[in-house]
């Protein structure tokens, strides 16, 4: 073809597609039903759209087809209408919503809008193969490289605990660890995002010349780009292409105590007891590990240490108190146990060093005796059914409400590159190694969902890959060593996580070692810090303290009046109160694909100031929160200053442009686009509200179902338009996916100062009928902190039925 773009209709038979392309000069390439087909270079290259915003790209030596299946991936490709056309050594295919070009003379690929405004490029002569033996068998090594704008902002990658909020000029070495966790994804500021699909320990290198994905094993080259338009657009595509997010139950957004670890029922049973008596919220405790016994036990699924002497009571009692419980699970076996001795005649357990190193639970580890505890091959299909089988008849039957599935990326100790070499069902752990935590949480979920949907699952683990939305899961940041700065970097690492598409973090309230506070809970600068981290907590998809070297339940910080305790107390109460906006942001999160911890380029990405600020972010689409991350009123080893928490002391804050907002404590109406000093006693956090915004507060309660949500204060912050949508429904099972719920949306109208709430959508079984929602209108010092108030503006008998209120 000359140089005239010829447009290649997508209904032409296959037939007449090879005649028209191999006339003239142009390249040969064949049209399939999601995009093209051809080689260059001696490269096979496929341009696959699986709908109109995500595309796949694969590339593999001619003569070598790439034919895996992905671990992540579950869209079916929806094969959209395409135009494919031709434009001298530009191959074209567009969709609707992107548009690809392929050069024909060098391979080089680029991605833009459908209006043709530009988001991504490959660099040229960017796609490598090098040969590589992977445990006996023939591969490659592959690497792709691309071309980013000098000033594009990206974030994703996973977690890391580096403080960086934008993931530009850094290399990282992407293998699963204990405190980082690794999904090769990013979100670019321009809405598009890329998802290399690769479970390899893979190396991403940002530096003024390029921006590429390095894995050790590849068959093919294997990514997608979508393009959402920006950050929330983009998460619902990578959504859409590797699983939604289902609702966890209404109680784990609750707060959770655990410790490391409770060393008897009795012990366990009498710190839910304690929270009660004091009259402080709780909803979870959590076993951590040992309760099966000795090391050569480990992971027995069973309660063999005598001090656990009646399992079942336990979880009754728990139970009986209104609260539920977790336990710790584990991906290893010792060698006595009936797991390990079925996984070894399977051959699923894997050969190198894991936790514990050693049979004697004595510290330090003595390695005259060691543990031989294996890692399970959560690959293999029937290796997962024992994991379950053992798991369900020795702790599910019991009542247990949920699991912390422990060391998920795995423990890997005295690491050795032979150690990858280790096989499993699906190939050399080399070649999967990443995407164990996804293997390992999958199956748990898929066997609990296959035996009861009256009990939604729900599992904290450590680590996570691309996909593992889809499972049930709230990720923690792992065993972080607690000071000031891990306390600031827990925030970039968990908002950065949440851009992956995977939105349910949390991170270990107090952090998991004290070991820069010899003096634990004693020493004053601790204290302070834990009250900072708990507040932060508060915020969090999920609030649980949990730590090594000293206990952390709330009365271990004194009693009520102390300023620490009443602190911890307010964070916790507060937590309770914001229950329904709470879970109401979770039904945005499964219903709309929506993040409940959110970067602030997500909500502005038209304020370059606020895009690159990694101690700020929105939770929920109306709160802003800024931790306190530095120490005010005490130093590292200095003496308690209790008689000083009351000082004034300030924390800076940007609030960005683009709207008002309003101070949660005062009711104070500012401007956005300004940084401000902040007011930060002890017991307060930096807490705004978005102007428009509808926040509904709940009841006081000691547990988060002990009242229906029949009197509800409804707050509104005038100064813009704005929607909120309370969502209700049986709090755990999963009658919601049968659309057994409800939906109350209040609607602001600001220039007629008018709130109107809609009729009740849906029904559910024990639904309200009729309630009362107190209207306020925050003005002053009415409608803030957790003050009550006076006298409402409107005070509504919602029948379910239409209610308009002016004033």
């Amino acid at each position: 073809m000359n140089s005239t773009a010829a447009k290649v209709p997508a209904y032409l038979p296959l037939a007449f597609l090879f005649l028209l392309c191999a006339s003239g000069d142009a390249q040969n390439f064949r049209q399939t039903p999601g995009g093209i087909t051809t080689v260059i270079n001696s490269i096979a290259v496929e341009i696959q759209f699986y709908n109109p915003s995500t595309v796949r790209i694969l590339k593999s030596p001619q003569g070598k087809p790439y034919a895996g299946q992905s671990l992540s991936v579950v869209e079916i490709p929806q094969h959209p209408a395409l135009s494919v056309e031709q434009s001298g050594d530009d191959l074209v295919v567009k969709s609707q919503r992107v548009r690809v070009v392929l050069d024909q003379k060098t391979g080089a690929v680029s991605f833009s809008t459908a209006n043709g405004e530009p988001l991504l490029r490959e660099k040229e002569k960017g796609a490598t193969f090098t040969d590589f033996d992977d445990a006996g068998v023939k591969t490659y090594s592959v690497c792709q490289s691309f071309v980013l704008d000098t000033d594009e902002a990206i974030y994703g990658l996973g977690q890391q605990q580096q403080g960086k909020m934008v993931q530009r000029n850094l290399q990282l070495n992407m293998i699963q660890g204990n405190t980082d966790d690794y999904v090769p994804f990013f979100v670019s500021m321009k809405g598009y995002g890329l998802f290399w699909d690769n479970y390899s320990p893979t190396i991403f290198a940002d530096n003024p010349g390029s921006t590429s994905f390095k894995s050790d094993v590849g068959d093919c080259i294997d990514y997608y780009v979508m393009y959402g338009g920006n950050a929330d657009g983009v998460i619902a595509q990578m959504r859409q292409l590797t699983g939604q997010v289902p609702l966890f139950p209404l109680w784990t957004f609750g707060y959770f105590q655990s410790k490391e670890r409770y060393k008897s029922q009795d012990e366990l049973v009498e710190v839910v007891k304690k929270y009660r008596e004091l009259g402080v919220p709780l909803d979870g405790i959590i076993q951590d590990w040992q309760y099966w016994g000795n090391n050569y036990l480990w992971n027995a699924m069973e309660f063999l240490n005598a001090e656990f002497y009646n399992p079942r009571k336990m979880v009754d009692d728990v139970h009986a108190l209104h609260a539920h419980m977790l336990i710790s699970i584990w991906n290893s076996f010792g060698p006595r146990t009936k797991q390990y001795k079925e996984l070894e005649k399977l051959g699923a357990l894997m050969d190198f060093t894991t936790w514990p190193p050693s049979g004697s639970d004595k510290w330090p580890p003595n390695m005259d005796y060691p543990s031989g505890v294996r890692v399970y091959d959560p690959y293999n299909p029937a290796a997962r059914d024992i994991f379950w089988k053992y798991l369900d008849k020795g702790i599910f039957a019991l009542g247990m409400d949920g699991w912390w599935l422990d060391s998920s990326e795995p423990d890997h100790l005295d690491f050795r590159p032979s150690d990858l070499d280790n096989k499993t069902y699906l190939g050399s752990f080399r070649k999967v190694r990443n995407a164990f935590p996804l293997m390992t949480v999958g199956g748990l979920y898929d066997h609990q969902r296959s035996v009861t949907s009256k009990q939604r699952v729900f599992i904290l683990t450590r680590s996570a890959f691309a996909g593992q939305q889809r499972y049930g899961a709230n990720t923690w940041s792992g065993d972080v060593v607690a000071s000031w700065k891990a306390l600031r970097q827990q925030i970039s690492a968990g908002l950065n996580f949440s851009l992956c598409a995977i939105p349910y973090w949390n991170s270990d309230i107090g952090g998991f070692f004290l070991w820069n506070f010899p003096d634990k809970l004693h020493d004053a600068n601790y204290r302070e810090l834990y009250a900072r981290w708990i507040q932060f907590g508060a915020f969090c998809p999920m609030m649980r303290s949990h730590g090594t070297d000293a206990p952390r339940e709330i009365y271990q910080f004194g009693k009520k009046g102390d300023e620490i305790y009443d602190a911890i107390e307010e964070s916790i109460t507060l937590r309770y109160r914001l229950l329904p906006y709470i879970y109401s942001t979770a039904w945005d999160v499964t219903a709309h694909q929506s993040t409940m911890m959110r970067a602030l380029v997500m909500d502005f990405a038209y304020d370059k100031q606020a895009l690159d600020i990694n101690n700020q972010y929105m939770f929920g689409k109306s709160l802003l929160v800024c931790p306190v991350t530095d120490s005010m009123y005490s130093q590292p080893g200095a003496a308690p200053d209790v008689g000083n928490f009351s000082r004034t002391k300030t924390h800076e804050v940007y609030l960005p442009k683009g709207t008002e907002w309003c101070d949660f404590w005062t009711g104070e109406r500012l401007t956005g686009g300004t940084t401000l000093q902040k007011e930060t006693p002890i017991d307060v956090i930096p807490l705004y509200v978005k102007a428009g915004s509808i926040l509904p507060i709940g009841p006081n309660v000691q547990y988060a179902t002990e009242k229906k949500w029949d009197t509800l204060e409804i707050r509104v912050y005038p100064g813009a338009d704005g929607t909120f949508t309370l969502y209700e429904d049986e709090n755990d099972n999963y009658d919601y996916e049968k659309g057994m719920y409800s939906t109350v949306t209040f609607a602001w109208d600001d220039a007629n100062k008018t709130l109107t709430i809609g009729d009740r959508t849906g029904s559910f079984p024990g639904m309200l009928m009729e309630r009362i929602f107190n209207i306020v209108r925050v003005s002053g010092n009415k409608g803030v902190g957790m003050h009550p108030v006076d006298t409402y503006d409107s005070v509504v008998a919602y029948r379910g039925t239409k209610v308009v209120i002016k004033r």
